[in-house]
């Protein structure tokens, strides 16, 4: 087979299209996520905070004091963004709690699924025989 028969058969192979798929899903869902962290949960830590911005958080190397970030920045100082670390973290720990908690409804959903009850069963083997026994005594 030539080089492009080999690569067309490897993108149509069931696992790489579900993994495309799964990119496409992941990225939506993160969309989603995000959305809920930013617009939702991340305004209730502000209120919880006292309406902290973290981002403007920052030390400035030179020694010097900055109204806010922009005005170090403007003046050319190196500055330690040390409240975009805090924003970071902060977003992980929601994002996380926010997965698991859709992750356990998602296991809590497919176990009410599979306790469905099963259809009854047929009878066993010995008692297949033991009628099989009786019918040959007749």
């Amino acid at each position: 087979m030539g080089f492009f028969s080999d690569f067309k058969a490897s993108l149509m192979r069931g696992d790489v299209l579900s993994l495309a798929t799964a990119v496409v899903i992941g990225g939506a869902f993160g969309k989603i996520v995000g959305s809920a962290v930013d617009d939702v949960i991340m305004p209730i830590v502000g209120l919880i905070t006292g309406g902290i911005d973290f981002t403007q958080k920052f030390v400035a190397l030179n020694g010097e004091s900055y109204a806010n970030l922009d005005a170090a920045k403007a003046a050319g100082a190196a500055v330690i963004t040390y409240g975009n670390l805090v924003q970071a973290i902060i977003n992980f720990v929601i994002i996380s709690l926010f997965i698991f908690v859709v992750l356990r409804a998602a296991e809590k959903a497919k176990k009410k699924e599979e306790a469905a009850p099963a259809a009854p069963a047929g009878p066993s083997q010995e008692e297949l025989l033991t009628q099989i026994r009786d019918l040959l005594k007749k």
